[in-house]
């Protein structure tokens, strides 16, 4: 009896040892690796900007009021590997060249799992920055956040639409709940500053909910077509049962010569 019994608490004990490693793995490590990962992408993406792999881009601020107004309202919309079929909008919308009339010239194609731009967003901190990636798959959003391949590019009229693990591999969208109405996201793309402004608190949605990647998102107060951004994670903070989404508007634009924009000058 008493050899079972040691047995079975040797047993026990060697499972809990496994228990504490693999979560110490999942916490720890997928992150110091993901760090790792993103710190690369991002050296790479500057390089290739310094090499002059991108064109200098174009003065576009956009004048205050032309966007559409906004209420208050997984990783995605449907799934941290979903790709809803957003697409562009062919009408006028928020984020015209307040001289030009016309928007930042539109990008070459991504390319699936290529780094094109870094996000910032200062109510994670001024040292938060991450690169974007095209594609949603497992193995891209362990590299930075990933692009919804079927939605619009950066600047471009529609919804540019990107997801993001709220934990694990590096926690880039953690304090995702602590978005709020007006708070800048800017990207750019190693040519142009993109200044965007968020419309809502963080909405709860299921991943079903594909809708909210839409060229104009449902149930986002957006109205009409536009320039706009969508951000998703995972809510719970360790689950995936449902959704967090922020929606935003371009604000403004402005070539990288001319210096940051003001958002992170702030």
């Amino acid at each position: 009896m008493r050899v079972l019994l040691r047995t079975f608490s040797e047993l026990c004990l060697t499972i809990g040892m496994l228990i504490v490693l693999f979560v110490a793995y999942v916490l720890f490590w997928t992150s110091v690796k993901a760090d790792g990962a993103m710190d690369s992408q991002i050296d790479q993406l500057r390089s290739e900007w310094s090499s002059g792999s991108v064109s200098a881009g174009e003065d576009a601020s956009v004048p205050a009021g032309e966007d559409a107004g906004a209420g208050e309202s997984d990783e995605t919309g449907g799934g941290e590997n979903d790709e809803a079929g957003a697409g562009e909008s062919d009408e006028a919308g928020a984020g015209e060249n307040d001289e030009t009339g016309s928007a930042p010239p539109a990008p070459p194609a991504y390319q699936d799992g290529k780094a094109f731009a870094v996000m910032y967003i200062p109510r994670f901190g001024f040292t938060w920055n991450k690169p974007v990636l095209e594609g949603t798959k497992v193995d891209t959003l362990k590299k930075g956040l990933g692009h919804y391949a079927s939605t619009a590019q950066l600047g471009q009229r529609g919804n540019f639409s990107v997801a993001g693990h709220r934990r694990t591999y590096g926690d880039p969208f953690k304090d995702f709940p602590k978005l709020r109405p007006g708070d800048p996201v800017v990207l750019t793309d190693g040519s142009t500053w993109f200044t965007y402004r968020i419309v809502n608190k963080p909405y709860k949605t299921l991943p079903s909910d594909i809708g909210v990647i839409d060229p104009v998102p449902r149930k986002s107060g957006l109205d009409g077509p536009g320039r706009y951004l969508t951000l998703t994670t995972c809510e719970p903070e360790w689950g995936h049962s449902h959704r967090l989404i922020v929606w935003a508007h371009l604000d403004a634009t402005q070539p990288v010569e001319k210096g940051k924009p003001e958002a992170l000058r702030s």
